[in-house]
């Protein structure tokens, strides 16, 4: 997740925010000022602190933000080293349940699959936990299915391990879980059965499948093919036969989900049909023709709750003036966190649940500001904040998109 401000900026900035004594606080504005944005040099930043402050009070804070720029960075071993304690501490964060179970899985050791395993039936725990239906429960049980697979076949049982890669399909077909049957149908010399896999994995359309790994499944479900055929006679046939296939599936389940999830696949967000905390339900066709300003948070995010006040502030300059609307919107997994956070915090006014908007307008970390035009089209981004500019920033943003001419019906 490149995109946007790194999640390891959004993290250590709850640290900028946190009371941590005068001296310490000092030398961390200074370092993490010296590091750009970039989540190496933030990672460095960290540890370099931790090295000076062992005994820092918000050190669980800042191992939380060294995972995270750990995971922007791409790091496998600083995502175990400080991922697990993290999760000792608190084993509920999705993301880096799954990312120091796949930091396991790849550093090769010998002891890695029964740690990779117990996360990644953390994450299945979690998912599982979440309302029937939901397009990222089923998405996220899958992707755990597979770490599961992984963690056992690498534990030497191949099998449990492909009878576990097709639950994941069974549960939510994608290209990540094909190739995952085909490892292990490929292990147990099942040759064809990898290669009808590999074809699954070659016909899903799958956002997070680039060309060159589509190009690699067809390459090796060729050479699978021939090695259980002798030639590649008849490879078009298995192909043409996936492709019939999962047409049929992924109709049944965008069917499926749109019946529990009104905002399934759709991408325009004057589309969608918002939750409050309330339960009452909304629709944003209601803004068109309307600045509509959305403000992503979560309730675990310490930037978030430093950035509200500054996001009402803004909100009230523009007090009175029908054609712009702003919306507070949570992004927890865990609906049921939001009610006490919000009474305990304090925070006034409606909360709308994102019911799917982070997907369509492809918001990975927080927070993150956006400003819609009257047409209900992204006109500004802003990803994280920076305290001292944040309110004339968007303030000048929002007035940009209401003066926006291109914008008017």
């Amino acid at each position: 997740m490149t995109r946007g401000l790194p999640l390891a900026l959004a993290a250590l900035a709850a640290v900028l925010m946190a009371q941590t004594p005068a001296d310490e606080q000092r030398d961390l504005n200074q370092a993490l000022a010296e590091a750009g944005a970039s989540p190496v040099e933030y990672l460095r930043a960290v540890e370099k602190h931790l090295q000076k402050y062992p005994d820092s009070p918000r050190r669980a804070e800042l191992e939380r933000a060294a995972t995270r720029a750990a995971i922007e960075a791409h790091d496998g071993p600083r995502t175990i080293l400080y991922g697990e304690r993290v999760l000792a501490r608190q084993a509920g964060d999705l993301v880096i349940l799954a990312a120091v179970a796949q930091a396991l899985l790849d550093s090769g050791a010998a002891d890695a699959a029964p740690g990779a395993l117990k996360y990644a039936l953390r994450m299945e725990e979690l998912y599982r936990q979440m309302p029937p239906g939901a397009p990222q429960s089923e998405r996220g049980v899958a992707h755990a299915l597979v770490l599961e697979a992984r963690a056992t076949g690498s534990a030497g049982r191949a099998q449990d391990a492909l009878t576990l890669a097709r639950r994941a399909f069974e549960t939510f077909p994608n290209a990540e879980s094909a190739r995952e049957i085909a490892r292990w149908c490929e292990t147990l010399g099942k040759f064809e059965d990898a290669a009808r896999a590999l074809a699954d994995a070659f016909t899903i359309p799958d956002a997070h499948s680039t060309d060159a790994d589509r190009a690699r499944d067809r390459g090796r479900m060729g050479e699978l093919f021939e090695r259980a055929k002798g030639s590649q006679s008849g490879l078009g046939d298995l192909v043409l036969g996936a492709y019939d296939r999962n047409v049929a599936l992924l109709h049944a389940r965008e069917l499926r989900l749109r019946q529990s999830d009104p905002n399934a696949q759709l991408t325009d967000p004057l589309q969608f049909t918002l939750t409050a905390t309330d339960g009452r339900k909304f629709a944003m066709a209601e803004l068109k023709g309307r600045v509509v300003v959305l403000d992503f948070w979560a309730t675990w995010c310490g930037p978030c709750r430093a950035q509200h006040p500054l996001y009402m502030q803004t909100a009230e300059r523009f007090h009175g003036d029908a054609g712009v609307v702003f919306l507070s919107t949570d992004a927890d997994d865990d609906h049921s966190l939001v009610k006490p956070f919000l009474d305990e915090a304090k925070w006034s006014g409606p909360v709308y649940f994102e019911d799917g908007l982070t997907r369509a307008l492809e918001v990975f970390a927080f927070p993150t500001t956006i400003v819609l035009d009257k047409r209900g089209q992204v006109f500004s981004r802003l990803n994280g904040y920076v305290p001292e500019r944040y309110v004339e920033t968007l303030t000048g943003r929002v007035r940009a998109a209401v003066a926006d001419r291109g914008a008017v019906q």
